[in-house]
């Protein structure tokens, strides 16, 4: 894919961003950094640009890592409860060596 220049704001200051994504897209992150930078100057004393971006970046960071880790718990209990519903699955249908009778019946049937 071709190489886009996109224009975006951020802080006050305008940059010019080149990549490959969706100029749509590279605009709705640089308003997700924009609105973030503006919250940490905001919410805090800090009046050095630096300081507020990287007070930004820890804060994304965080939520980051924080989404990550949710993601990882949701695969987890999915995987969970993969494994008991096959093993329900196998033990209704006979499959399941460790139940003689075909175990207990799903509901309607």
């Amino acid at each position: 894919m071709d190489t886009e220049s996109v224009t975006v704001t951020i802080f006050g200051r305008e940059y010019t961003l080149r990549g490959d994504a969706d100029p749509d897209y590279v605009k709705r992150v640089a308003d997700f950094v924009d609105g973030r930078m503006s919250e940490v100057a905001k919410s805090s004393a800090v009046a050095s640009t630096a300081k507020v971006a990287i007070l930004a970046a820890v804060n994304i960071a965080d939520e980051l890592f924080r989404e990550q880790q949710k993601r990882l718990e949701n695969m987890a209990s999915v995987d969970d409860q993969s494994v008991q519903l096959a093993l329900l699955l196998a033990r209704e249908v006979g499959d399941d060596p460790n139940c003689e009778d075909g175990g207990e019946s799903l509901p309607g049937t």
